[in-house]
């Protein structure tokens, strides 16, 4: 499978069976970062339910081409690709830091180019980073308003994680891991029917 700028795509050694191809958009401009610290734990415990490949979008390494493009039709190949890969996806992880009591704008401008209709009744699961605990509003009050909008299946539980939840990237917090785990179980029988549906 070809990489495309800006994405990385991991085929860990897994079960055979259906595959569910899970999409992070990754709204962080560091690397490493703690929000990308969080997705790790996300994508460790989703994997140990399900068969899944995983790909990462980073919007701040998708360069000019990407920042320049107002219009999805005025968007090159390569960003094209890249805006399919989140649309196509089984199940979209939108994960971000806060930043001024909202997401980053540059994850905002990826969403702005997807395709209004493309991710109608997709699961997405939100996933947050933020300096302290009132930063965690941004996921009702900012990124699931967002989704609503795309008429995306938000996941009811979503996850956010401080700035003290934290040894550098790597996630400590025993009560994050535990609403990892509540809000994938909820939905895991709906992913499973995902991995097994046609496309």
């Amino acid at each position: 499978m070809k990489t495309l700028p800006g994405i990385e795509t991991e085929a860990a050694a897994r079960p055979a069976g259906p595959i569910l191809r899970v999409v992070v958009v990754n709204g962080s401009p560091s690397r490493p970062s703690k929000t990308m610290g969080l997705v790790s734990v996300i994508l460790d415990t989703l994997r140990g339910m399900l068969p899944i490949e995983t790909s990462q979008i980073d919007v701040y390494r998708l360069g000019p081409a990407f920042t320049g493009t107002i219009e999805r039709e005025q968007v090159p190949a390569d960003v094209a690709a890249q805006l399919r890969l989140a649309e196509e996806a089984d199940l979209l992880i939108a994960a971000v830091p806060v930043y001024r009591g909202s997401y980053p704008g540059m994850f905002k401008h990826f969403f702005d180019l997807v395709d209004q209709y493309a991710l109608v009744n997709k699961p997405v699961l939100l996933a947050a980073t933020g300096g302290g605990d009132h930063h965690a509003l941004v996921l009702e009050h900012a990124l699931r308003p967002l989704f609503a909008f795309f008429q995306a299946l938000t996941i009811p539980v979503a996850v956010f994680a401080s700035a003290g939840d934290f040894d550098g990237t790597t996630l400590l917090n025993p009560r994050v891991y535990g609403r990892i785990e509540v809000a994938l179980t909820d939905v895991v029988d709906l992913l499973r029917a995902r991995a097994t549906g046609p496309g």
